[in-house]
């Protein structure tokens, strides 16, 4: 019933913020992320992670002759779903002071949407799977396209024909599979105990990749991401790269290499090359963006091209890690993400160049957002760089050279971040008689639990690792 009442809650708040209005949508939608906070947590607590891989909190229905209804968490899932439920009440605090247009639809979408990422990493049949990797576009799409910014709806049609494209591709896939089981099923247990033809898996790996790819995104099916992540409102890019863009990596786990082991094995180089090639070229396009939220859009790709590089190295290291640096990497690009929006409502500027000495006028804010960055950039003690040490030992231990390549995430990493927290908040002030008021009351709260997060998870990682080993050890296997 667990599982049911993760899926319930944010469903049941969707539908009631609809006959909501103004700031009442918004305080309903804070406490109903915070109650399934709280049921999120009550999971993990009562979740028994005693050495083995198996499934906890079953949901079962079966509706002949096609469909399954099969949903369950593991380690893996329980890692995601804290994630998630831990970073919507944060994304709906960041609003609180942002005055918007139909507040009660936008909280009511990004409620969906919260049903619809709970619903992803707790299917584990095919088609509910599917079927839910669907429906977390559709709030997203109205989010960008509505509350987005200048040319939202050109980006946004980009950004929609390409996750469409590759859902397609997915769905193209699984009705192989579905017609090729001798049990004529989708269930996950299935599909990775009767694995398809080798023969088969080279195109069924590449549709299943090229599908996770995008969302991702790995090169070169990147070009939607930037100019989405600048367009979209602040709380959408949140969700975008806090939370959307890790059904991706959990799916590459999750599906792709238990349900076609033959086609990673024999793809899994092109694979990790191009994951690599993401990190060097976005860590480049990164240190010459002019414009905040791109530099940080950038940064991004270069982040979890390191997360799916570690992921096809197939060993326990870089599935740990992978791990590890999803949960740190949603923590960080929402603190990132945050810090702009803050930078970008007080002055009304988007150019790294024309700001300066925004510390010497809220010191508060300039502090929580260098932790933020420390934690992007790997400093040991912080989140990142548990996650990122692991990743790169997983890659130096499949190639030499490859792992070279990848350690530029952190040194080009260093270097575009730090150069941009100097010419945006030290030094003396460029823009004349600026205003820059320090952190309100819920800036406060967002960043101080971010930040904390930060260095908790970087001296004390040892509970999601916990979490992982088994069912990656199984996976392995």
């Amino acid at each position: 019933m667990l599982s049911l009442t993760l899926l319930s809650i944010p469903l049941i708040a969707a539908i009631l913020l609809l006959f909501s209005r103004g700031n009442l949508s918004r305080n309903l939608a804070l406490v109903f992320t915070l109650v399934q906070l709280v049921f999120t947590v009550y999971a993990y607590t009562v979740f028994k992670n005693e050495g083995s891989a198996a499934f906890e909190f079953l949901a079962n229905w079966s509706v002949k002759p096609v469909l399954n209804i099969h949903f369950a968490m593991d380690g893996m899932s329980l890692v995601m779903l804290m994630l998630t439920n831990l970073l919507l009440p944060l994304i709906v605090l960041s609003g609180y002071n942002r005055e918007m247009e139909r507040p009660h639809v936008f909280y009511s979408l990004m409620l969906f949407m919260q049903f619809a990422l709970n619903g992803v990493f707790i299917s584990f049949d095919g088609f509910i799977y599917y079927i839910f990797w669907e429906l977390a576009l559709i709030p997203i799409y109205f989010i960008a396209f509505n509350w987005g910014g200048e040319n939202r709806a050109k980006v946004t049609l980009k950004f929609f024909i390409y996750t469409l494209a590759g859902s397609l591709l997915m769905l193209f896939a699984f009705l192989f599979l579905y017609n090729g089981s001798p049990a004529h099923s989708l269930d996950w247990s299935s599909l990775t105990n009767n694995p398809a033809c080798s023969c088969n898996q080279t195109w069924l790996f590449w549709l299943f990749f090229i599908a996770f790819a995008i969302k991702i995104p790995i090169i070169p099916f990147h070009t939607w991401q930037p100019d989405t992540y600048a367009t979209a409102p602040t709380q959408g890019t949140m969700l975008l790269s806090g939370i959307m863009l890790k059904m991706g990596t959990y799916s590459l786990l999750r599906w792709l290499i238990p349900v076609v082991p033959a086609g990673v094995a024999e793809w899994q180089y092109v694979a990790i090359t191009l994951s690599v090639i993401g990190i060097v070229y976005a860590s480049v396009i990164a240190i010459m963006q002019k414009d905040l939220k791109r530099l940080l859009a950038y940064s991004s790709i270069a982040h979890v091209g390191l997360i799916s590089a570690g992921i096809f190295t197939l060993n326990l290291s870089g599935f740990q890690g992978s791990m590890v640096q999803m949960f740190a990497h949603g923590l960080n690009v929402v603190g990132l993400f945050y810090c702009a929006d803050i930078i970008l409502n007080r002055t009304k500027h988007h150019e790294i160049e024309g700001l300066g000495g925004i510390r010497l006028i809220a010191p508060k804010f300039a502090t929580w957002f260098m932790i933020v960055i420390l934690g992007s950039v790997a400093l040991p003690l912080t989140n990142g760089f548990v996650g990122e040490f692991m990743l790169l030992f997983s890659v130096y231990q499949y190639n030499t050279w490859l792992a070279v390549f990848a350690g530029l995430t952190i040194i080009l990493g260093a270097v575009y971040m730090l150069r941009m927290y100097q010419k945006m908040v030290l030094g003396t002030a460029i823009k004349e008689n600026m205003v820059f008021p320090d952190l309100y009351w819920n800036e406060k709260i967002v960043l101080v639990t971010i930040g904390i997060l930060i260095f908790v998870m970087g001296i004390f990682p040892r509970p999601i690792m916990e979490l992982t080993e088994p069912v990656l050890k199984n996976l392995i296997k």
